[in-house]
């Protein structure tokens, strides 16, 4: 067998990551993203290559001024073996989401696509932490009836809001903020979902923390842009105002929110362990667009 080349594109050799040959059942291929519209960049673009011939492809992706990967968007290949290979190989260590139909277990193509990739990954060191929902918004789906029970307001100080994170992470069902937490602690969970928010390219202000008509804070909504649609940023509900319903309320101000920004598409997500936040985005006129499986350094 011939000897195996993993390397990163070059500029200009863009067009070879489309040489391999891939049915694209999972992935953000099978949701219509090409290496063209996913604004990647070659030097985190890596091959696989055997007698000039792409086997393996991996492509890490970040916002237009991050100077490091954030997360490792498409991963596919024709040689498990050279798959694993370029994982361990490439200098990068970050999260690995795969985005599925939502009936993936139940076809048995997409199935195999789904667990060869997460054979591969883990074999390359990663490990499975979540599988999630991914919800999508639309017009066509109605916005859900905006909320008269609660107040929404602005808050401009990060520290606050920080506080609200603090609180609501100490009891939740998220698996990123539970590992988060067993790893580095509370306050670093905190603060990883304030700099997320921070990070996003929409307006601060947009952020809304939720109050009860006697001003008893009940949680915060976060409606953002984040580079390529509108999405629900984050819905908290602190816990002592848990199971009055308050998540379905704070999603509606999210949504109205950004339909009044024009949004043409809103996409949200929660774990699919996370049942009271499932039911509130079904109630909320957001149907399941995908399944996504995250997998962790």
């Amino acid at each position: 067998m011939s000897d195996l080349i993993v390397r990163p594109l070059e500029a200009g050799e863009e067009a070879l990551f489309d040489t391999l040959s891939d049915p694209m059942l999972v992935g953000y291929g099978a949701f219509g993203t090409t290496y063209a519209t996913g604004n990647y960049r070659p030097e985190w673009t890596w091959v696989a290559l055997r007698d000039g011939v792409v086997v393996a492809r991996a492509v890490w992706w970040a916002g237009p001024d991050d100077t490091e990967p954030k997360a490792l968007d498409w991963f596919d290949f024709t040689d498990f073996d050279a798959a694993v290979h370029l994982l361990r190989t490439a200098p990068f260590r970050t999260e690995y989401s795969i985005p599925l139909p939502p009936n993936w277990r139940d076809d048995p193509a997409t199935h195999a696509a789904a667990t060869a990739r997460l054979d591969a990954a883990t074999a390359a060191g990663l490990k499975f932490l979540v599988e999630r929902h991914t919800y999508r918004w639309t017009p066509d789906c109605g916005l859900p009836e905006r909320s008269t029970r609660l107040e929404f307001r602005p808050e401009p100080d990060d520290e606050v809001i920080f506080d609200v994170f603090r609180r609501v992470n100490a009891t939740s069902l998220d698996a990123h903020v539970r590992r988060t937490i067993a790893e580095q602690g509370l306050d670093a969970s905190a603060r990883e979902d304030l700099d997320l928010l921070l990070w996003m390219p929409s307006p601060r202000e947009w952020w809304r923390l939720a109050y009860t008509p006697g001003g008893d804070l009940v949680g915060l909504a976060a409606p953002c842009y984040h580079y390529s649609s509108h999405v629900v940023g984050y819905i908290a509900v602190v816990p002592e105002q848990r199971g009055h319903g308050y998540a379905l309320d704070l999603l509606a101000e999210a949504t109205h929110m950004l339909a009044a920004e024009g949004a043409e598409k809103i996409v949200a997500g929660t774990d699919v362990a996370n049942v009271p936040m499932a039911k509130a985005f079904a109630r909320g006129n957001y149907p399941i667009a995908q399944h996504r499986i995250d997998l962790v350094p």
